[in-house]
């Protein structure tokens, strides 16, 4: 055990009398003595958060070239008459590939360079506290996306500038979620990163919050409506999930916000998904022009 390891260990042990009896300590003890170093470099919530992404999307995909040949995946999807292609594939990966290289690369690498080491708090957040800030986070960063997406939406310099690139797919799967614009990416990747120092946060609760943003944005974006998704767990309606999500790809006017359902009905954005379709509808289609159909 290396000299900074035993000081750390022992300076936690200090304070053990005031931890005991905490859920969540037994497993941070064992991730701060065995993982501090990771954990505490400024790369760890990028590398955490491509990661957790880019599995996400692994089995998403891996679902879609499954579907049309397995009856038992295709039958919850939401245009099971819709094939994902290769070509899809390799134009939302090359789109979200250019953006980690050109924006989040730099960044991480200007982090891991300026920001010194992040200092790991001895005790574990209370279970209480862990899920409370989770739920905080989720609420703010819903509001503060329903605001945003609402705005690029009803700008068209705005929507033309920045958001038109997600909505070039008006039946979106997985590899869609990051199939945007530089600023798009940064801008609603800021307030995933600052919402957890806001609400003044335990690492262990941003990093919870992270991976579950991430997953939930992917759900929302995979065409499946799955009995286990999170739509479907959340009861009376609250939670917006594939089928509104991909509502509003065909409706680009409705259905706004990213999680919860109460603002856009609270705006008068919410819409109902319709029954998936049955006949083949165009993937590649500009947002723009759907708008003036609509």
């Amino acid at each position: 055990m290396s000299t900074g390891t035993s000081l750390r260990t022992l300076s936690c042990n200090v304070s053990g009398s005031r931890v005991q009896g905490l859920v969540l300590q037994p497993a941070w003890d064992y991730l701060h003595q065995n993982h501090h170093e990771v954990l505490s470099s400024p790369l760890f919530p990028v590398v955490l958060s491509i990661s957790t992404y880019f599995a996400m999307v692994a089995g998403y995909t891996l679902l879609d070239l499954l579907a049309p040949t397995w009856p038992c995946i295709n039958r919850y999807r939401l245009h099971p008459d819709r094939t994902i292609t290769w070509p899809n594939i390799w134009t939302t990966l090359g789109v979200t590939v250019y953006n980690h290289l050109v924006y989040i690369f730099p960044a991480a690498v200007a982090q891991w360079l300026w920001r010194p080491p992040i200092q790991l708090p001895c005790e574990a957040p209370t279970l209480w506290s862990f899920f409370l800030g989770v739920l905080g986070c989720i609420v703010v960063f819903d509001f503060q996306y329903y605001l945003w997406h609402l705005l690029h939406h009803r700008v068209p310099l705005l929507y033309r500038t920045f958001h038109a690139v997600h909505h070039q797919y008006n039946q979106p799967f997985s590899l869609v979620t990051q199939h945007l614009s530089g600023w798009e990416l940064v801008s609603v990747g800021f307030w995933s990163t600052i919402d957890p120092i806001l609400l003044q946060c335990h690492c262990l609760t941003t990093w919870a919050f992270m991976v579950f943003n991430i997953y939930v944005s992917t759900e929302d974006h995979c065409g499946y409506d799955f009995p286990w998704a999170t739509h479907n767990l959340v009861p009376f309606g609250l939670w917006g999930g594939a089928p509104k999500h991909d509502a509003h790809h065909q409706k680009p006017n409705t259905n706004f916000a990213p999680f919860f359902s109460h603002w856009d009905w609270l705006g008068g954005t919410n819409t109902t998904p319709t029954a998936p379709s049955r006949h083949a509808a165009a993937a590649w289609e500009p947002d723009e022009t759907k708008e003036r159909k609509d």
